[in-house]
């Protein structure tokens, strides 16, 4: 009895000096914070019952009344539940977070991806996320980017003619049709195969991503689903894993052709041709890691895998919704639109000539219209990131195991460097203003370590698209920018879709 009794007095001290300390370290973690601007939260729930009720149309006009309301301080601490939540607002703060080179995690939103990109470049962090963010970084030299722009040229030929078959000045979304296009685009660049999305020839595969987006964002907007005992036993759960095996096998077997065709060549992609001219073979990404593998980079079927299903994942929707939100603009802005069509005008004349790279380099004020766009309707306007060692944003702490939430969206709204910021002026990227603009203020793909790594690529398709279209026919959108209502989905889109009219240009 006496050994029993001191065994049981010395597990009661082991566990109330573990919550002791528990307890202080909670008490140090919210002093910290305590000098944060914030909401009056409640215990565990945390400041959750302002959004649970809020509808997915009525989000980002809650986010935008925050931002309002803290604006001037440009950072506000929130609760979601127990875990606290920093929402950054300013352009001096986002270069904090992310110039560290320690806290590069990615947010808790970031693990629902896992299943689908496993720890490739969008969802790994620390030595594996370096090495792979070296290997891959070649892929997008200017050299390479050439052969994807014939890509570019060949789809957007193809969305022009389906344009074509739309009746003169009938309202219709064109956002499907572009979204079709840059899915056949990302295919082709990242596999090097054709699923023909524009063509609706019923792919599986097409079908399968389409799905698999929209059940994160089913996923990311209900908190009992979380778990993953609890989403894989769910009816939406299921459908999510019955369609990852759909597009796993897809890009395995695609893997395996070109793996079989490489071993049939016995010669390094460099030196294939196939037009009997001695011209160069296109390469698609895939083509460049299998290459990067026989040169000495250890990876694996599965490591393949989850790049080029990285590669489709970030160079998806979000190129289409910036495509989208271009158009949208433009047809809400004749006179800029004009401006746009006297540069096409300038470069093609009369040609009815694919873009080269240097016509889309060529495309100054096209650019300037793209940058403006972006600035006010990021593809992706919020970024995560996990703090694992406390930092300091100006005058406060930020401790270890806070969420930062880098609200691109808003930053870029700064009025100390968008004077007006919700309007639409694409004269806000002339030279000579971004001079004296802090660098940060403007940062859609990301910034410092963790930057897109395709945002070459994203222009350039963009400008290539978007020329395409606005050399055949005059853009007149039929919903005005104060009207519309803003939705995030995988990325930020109009609720009702990107509604225009389209006329042919004499």
């Amino acid at each position: 009895k006496m050994i029993r009794y001191i065994l049981s007095s010395f597990a009661l001290i082991i566990i109330v000096t573990y919550l002791v300390k528990l307890i202080y370290r909670r008490m140090k973690f919210l002093e910290k914070l305590s000098k944060l601007p914030g909401l009056n939260s409640y215990p565990i729930i945390g400041d959750s019952l302002e959004i649970l009720f809020l509808k997915r149309n009525e989000l980002m006009k809650h986010n935008a009344e925050r931002r309002d309301k803290y604006k001037s301080s440009g950072i506000y601490l929130e609760w979601d539940g127990p875990f606290a939540e920093i929402h950054v607002l300013r352009p001096e703060y986002a270069e904090v977070a992310l110039k560290s080179t320690v806290n590069i995690t990615k947010s808790l939103a970031y693990d629902f991806l896992y299943d689908w990109l496993g720890t490739g470049l969008l969802t790994s962090t620390g030595k594996k996320w370096h090495t792979r963010r070296k290997m891959i970084t070649p892929a997008f030299h200017f050299g390479i980017l050439e052969d994807f722009v014939e890509i570019f040229g060949e789809k957007s030929e193809f969305l022009v003619k389906l344009l074509e078959k739309q009746e003169c000045g009938k309202e219709f979304n064109i956002h499907p049709m572009i979204t079709n296009c840059a899915l056949d685009i990302i295919c082709e660049s990242a596999m090097g195969t054709t699923v023909n999305a524009q063509e609706k020839k019923d792919s599986k595969y097409v079908e399968a991503v389409n799905v698999l987006s929209e059940l994160i964002i089913y996923r990311a907007f209900r908190p009992w689903l979380y778990a993953d005992i609890i989403w894989k036993s769910s009816s939406h759960g299921k459908a999510f894993y019955r369609n990852l095996k759909t597009v796993h096998d897809f890009t395995n077997k695609v893997i395996m052709e070109r793996l079989e065709a490489r071993a049939t060549a016995k010669t390094s992609i460099q030196h294939e041709y196939d037009d009997g001219v001695g011209r160069r073979k296109k390469r698609a990404f895939l083509d460049l890691l299998l290459e990067a593998t026989e040169n000495g980079n250890e990876l694996s079927q599965a490591d393949i895998r989850e790049e080029v299903d990285t590669f489709m994942f970030e160079g998806h929707d979000t190129t289409a919704a910036g495509i989208g939100w271009v158009i949208f603009l433009l047809g809400n802005n004749p006179e800029v639109q004009r401006r746009v069509v006297d540069e096409l005008d300038d470069i093609f004349g009369d040609s009815d000539r694919p873009a080269t790279v240097q016509d889309l380099n060529n495309m100054k004020y096209l650019e300037m219209v793209i940058k403006e766009t972006m600035r006010l309707y990021p593809s992706v306007p919020f970024i995560g990131r996990l703090v694992t060692e406390d930092m300091v944003f100006g005058d406060y702490l930020i401790p270890a195991g806070v969420w930062i939430n880098i609200e691109l969206i808003n930053v870029h709204r700064c009025e100390d460097h968008f004077p007006d910021p919700e309007k639409f002026n694409p004269d806000n990227f002339l030279p000579e203003k971004i001079k004296n603009r802090h660098p940060f203020a403007y940062i859609p793909f990301s910034a410092g370590f963790r930057n897109c790594i395709g945002q070459r690529f994203a222009l350039l398709e963009e400008k290539t698209v978007i020329s395409s279209i606005l050399r055949k026919f005059r853009v007149e959108s039929t919903e005005r920018q104060e009207d519309i209502c803003l939705i995030m989905d995988l990325v930020l889109r109009p609720e009702s879709g990107v509604k225009v009219k389209l006329y042919p240009r004499d």
